[in-house]
């Protein structure tokens, strides 16, 4: 048969009608369909006893010489087990006829399959919170390369993933993202479903990733306290927000206290390893205040036994509630001469604030439930402190209230 060139291709797409499949004689499986809203290249294939096609792009802006290579990638993909249409093989995406197999056909060595035995045997057992790593993986990773095969992933891809997240202004999540991959990579080395790992980075996506320093002053923290029933219309946010303040512990861990943690009688709110960031518990003394807002947010849990619950009272609230309630607000902030903060920098503006009071740095940090210094001191001195905690943070209390 005649060798196909991009003149005669071209001639033959003019002479078509309707939908019409020409094929390349120098290529074996390689077939470009045309119809009247698009011409695209194909390549095909016999898959377990089936035959299927693999779509390697548009033409005209994948030419003869291009759809000709991608082929040959795909029949390499083939040599190795792997079927093309897991590999990712379209750098243009149309329509595509002929969607990659899920279930049984794209496992053991699709990216969900080596996402699922990661979280399972890795992320799970060693984790606190696996929930957020695989809100990650379903988010960040799967809805762009679920149906993929792993063993086809390149690391060009993984640079334009990263890319597209970051693109998105989320540079820390970038970060976030391409350790998760490497990890994920490595692991599926370990467990044979990937030879190589494509995460081959020198530097983080989304840059260097700065401390914030962020620090309410106390005029900022006059405005706040005083017009917080102005700025926060939930009462049950503006109450959490004020025991963030007056505990300096942190979102999650006022999310996820029950009623059965807090004793009012005797003004101590307890964390349980489970709960703690650092997973070592903690016994929080709380001020008068402190207390007042706890019965506050009592009246307004009902009968839940959560001390911030969702909407249905039978489970505790989202942490993030608190954080995107305050970005909703900062408008009204910025016009009581509030600067934009996070939930979080209430923490270290209290922080700051007990070294403003003369508190000694060991008592302060423990106030933050902050693990000692060195090892040796963590390992001798096991004494809790409450009360020298209960004194910084009643101080800390009284000069928020002297700010009124």
């Amino acid at each position: 048969m005649q060798k196909m060139t991009d003149t005669s291709l071209q001639a033959a797409i003019k002479r078509t009608t309707g939908n019409t499949d020409i094929n390349d004689p120098a290529c074996r499986g390689l077939q470009l369909r045309v119809t009247p809203k698009a011409n695209t290249w194909y390549y095909r294939y016999t898959w377990r006893g089936r035959r299927v096609r693999a779509m390697l792009g548009a033409y005209p802006a994948i030419g003869l010489s291009s759809a000709r290579s991608a082929a040959l990638i795909a029949r390499d993909h083939l040599e190795r087990g792997v079927d093309p249409r897991t590999a990712g093989m379209a750098p243009n995406p149309v329509t595509v006829s002929a969607p990659a197999p899920t279930g049984e056909a794209a496992k053991p060595f699709s990216v969900e399959a080596l996402a699922d035995e990661f979280m399972r045997v890795y992320i799970r057992p060693k984790r606190k919170h696996p929930e957020a790593v695989r809100r990650m993986i379903d988010k960040d990773v799967l809805s762009v390369w679920r149906g993929r095969d792993a063993r086809t992933i390149t690391p060009r891809q993984v640079i334009e993933l990263l890319d597209g997240i970051v693109a998105r202004d989320s540079p820390v999540m970038a970060n976030h993202v391409a350790r998760l991959l490497g990890q994920m990579f490595k692991f599926g080395i370990h467990r044979t479903l990937v030879d190589d790992s494509p995460v081959k980075l020198l530097m983080l996506p989304g840059g260097k990733e700065t401390s914030r320093s962020r620090c309410l002053t106390d005029a900022e923290l006059l405005a706040l306290i005083s017009s917080r029933e102005q700025v926060f219309k939930s009462p049950a946010i503006r109450h959490a927000l004020m025991l963030l303040l007056l505990t300096l512990q942190r979102r999650g861990e006022l999310a996820l206290a029950k009623w059965s943690h807090v004793n009012l009688e005797t003004g101590v709110w307890h964390i349980p390893m489970e709960d703690s960031k650092t997973e070592a518990p903690c016994d929080v003394p709380l001020s008068a205040w402190a207390i007042d807002e706890f019965k506050a947010l009592k009246r307004l849990a009902g009968r839940s036994a959560w001390v911030f619950p969702d909407s249905t009272g039978t489970d505790h609230a989202d942490p993030k509630l608190i954080t995107r309630s305050v970005a909703r607000c900062q408008k009204r902030l910025k016009e009581l001469g509030v600067a934009k903060f996070t939930g979080h920098d209430l923490r270290r503006t209290g922080r700051t604030g007990l070294a403003r009071l003369k508190i000694t740095p060991h008592i302060a940090e423990r106030c933050l439930n902050h693990a000692a210094g060195s090892v040796i001191e963590r390992t001798y001195d096991v004494h809790n402190y409450i009360d020298e905690r209960r004194d910084a943070l009643n101080k800390w209390a009284d000069h928020l209230a002297a700010l009124r």
